[in-house]
């Protein structure tokens, strides 16, 4: 019997080998540019008590300090994967990189909140056209046998940038300054515009009309949406100016998904959703962000404001919860192809809802850093059994041209839960009495992480309702990316 061992042992054929590069190369290619977009999602969490002193900041502010950057990012995603199939794809991704090293430049450059929140939308702009693109262009990229091994590995590294951004912001705000959190994209984005013309090769997809009333409908509705729930607390859940906000989000994104309905070049088209994999996965992705993105905003303050270190120990604190998915992630991009996508969603929902769980029933005025580290550990592995599994998830059904406008959709999705993630948990934080106080800090956390957590459980339950075989392979395509980690 052959095994992985003896087959380590066999010559690689020149050709398999310059295969391999080739793959590797298109990898870091396409997932560098992504690496520094989903980092900046939560590189700022760990700045943010630095910002709310230096800029004068309020908790608003810090919110949409975030949330500006979440928003853009979700909006023009699709418009982005649509401009990229007419002007071609890697035109845009580039267009994409440099809009967002320049909107770092601004950030770092700014010298009040209100102008950083300005940059950060700009940013959010350019980190549009390069996360869906990335995607689509590593899809094509790669041969057939090799796609899955670099989809999930493309997860891998997509999660490690959302789950990294504390440990980096803090580490660079302690040892620099919080401007060098966004200095440190400019040399990024150089190195990856030449390996990008080099490993990437230019694609078209289909060609048809930018919707843009559809465009200006879906992220007027998010944004009418997150704004009144930012308002809530302060304002008053009945006042008019909230109470409306929140009907005319809602009004409007239904006349946005009428007229996707209708329009023969619909932003979304709404065919895919019948797709039973790609509208359950991104049902659960909905949640999923939603429940963590919003746990995290507020917990990576908390080791901060609540329990006093610095923003590098802080980050380093975070280790147990960022550093799991490192090893994991892989893994999970290796097993879906043996095992399918749903077991690993599942079971990776489940674990990050009982961290989370297992962090809010230790949250109190004498907490300390051991009592967080069960609930962060756990929540890191789940985290890692989600991020690769998602993303084969929602191309696996899908034809090739449709993985452009599919991944941006999966995208788009998670970015607005994000947005809505950060609005609720802190509207339950500010509603339970929570303040940017080491005093008052505990008492808000608590309940808005068990919310958190009971979200995160119900995307693990929609999640149930997945096709069992979606991302399943066998026989040989499915030991391909097991054949993938033997060295030459």
């Amino acid at each position: 019997m052959t095994t992985l061992t003896d087959r380590a042992d066999e010559p690689v054929p020149p050709a398999h080998a310059g295969r391999r590069r080739s793959t590797a190369l298109a990898l870091l290619a396409a997932s560098l540019p992504m690496f520094m977009a989903t980092l900046d999602n939560l590189v700022m969490t760990t700045a943010l008590p630095v910002l709310h002193t230096e800029l004068s900041a309020s908790l608003e502010q810090l919110q949409w300090m975030v949330n500006a950057y979440t928003l853009a990012f979700a909006s023009l995603m699709i418009a982005a994967a649509t401009l990229g199939d007419r002007l071609g794809r890697r035109r845009l991704f580039l267009a994409g990189i440099t809009v967002f090293a320049l909107a770092s430049i601004a950030s770092a450059l700014s010298t009040s909140a209100g102008a950083l929140i300005a940059a950060r939308t700009l940013q959010g702009a350019g980190a549009a056209a390069v996360m869906p693109l990335s995607l689509t262009l590593l899809a094509a990229a790669v041969p057939a046998s090799r796609r899955a091994m670099a989809i999930g590995v493309w997860g891998a590294v997509s999660g490690l940038g959302v789950a990294l951004g504390p440990v980096v912001g803090g580490a660079v705000v302690e040892g620099l300054s919080w401007q060098a959190i966004f200095w440190i994209n400019v040399p990024v984005a150089l190195v990856a515009v030449p390996l990008v013309l080099l490993a990437l090769p230019e694609q078209t997809g289909r060609r048809q009309r930018l919707d843009l009333a559809g465009l200006v409908l879906a992220a007027s509705g998010v944004l009418a949406l997150v704004w009144s729930i930012v308002r809530g607390n302060e304002d008053g859940w009945t006042s008019g100016r909230v109470l409306g906000g929140l009907v005319l989000g809602l009004a409007l994104l239904a006349l946005f998904v009428r007229r996707e309905a209708r329009t023969p070049y619909a932003l979304v088209p709404l065919r895919l959703f019948r797709v039973r994999s790609f509208s359950v996965t991104n049902a659960g992705a909905l949640l999923f962000y939603v429940g963590v993105f919003g746990a995290v905003f507020l917990l990576s303050q908390y080791l901060q404001v609540g329990m006093g270190y610095t923003p590098l120990e802080a980050g380093v604190r975070t280790l147990p919860w960022t550093a799991a998915p490192m090893l994991v992630a892989p893994l999970a991009g290796l097993l879906a192809p043996r095992v399918g996508v749903r077991p690993l969603l599942v079971s990776g929902l489940a674990l990050q809802a009982l961290g989370l769980g297992l962090q809010a029933a230790v949250i109190g005025s004498a907490t300390t850093y051991a009592d967080l580290v069960p609930g962060l550990a756990l929540a890191g592995i789940g985290m890692g059994l989600t991020f690769a599994p998602q993303a084969t998830a929602v191309l696996a059904d899908m034809a090739p041209d449709d993985h452009g406008t599919a991944s941006s959709v999966n995208a788009t999705i998670r970015e607005i839960g994000g947005a809505l993630g950060v609005a609720v948990l802190v509207a339950v934080f500010q509603a339970a009495g929570g303040t940017l106080t080491p005093a008052g800090y505990a008492a808000g956390l608590q309940p808005a992480v068990w919310v958190g957590a009971g979200i995160t459980a119900l995307a693990a339950l929609v999640t149930l309702a997945m096709p069992r075989a979606t991302g399943r392979l066998t026989g040989a395509a499915a030991a391909e990316p097991v054949r993938e980690l033997v060295p030459a």
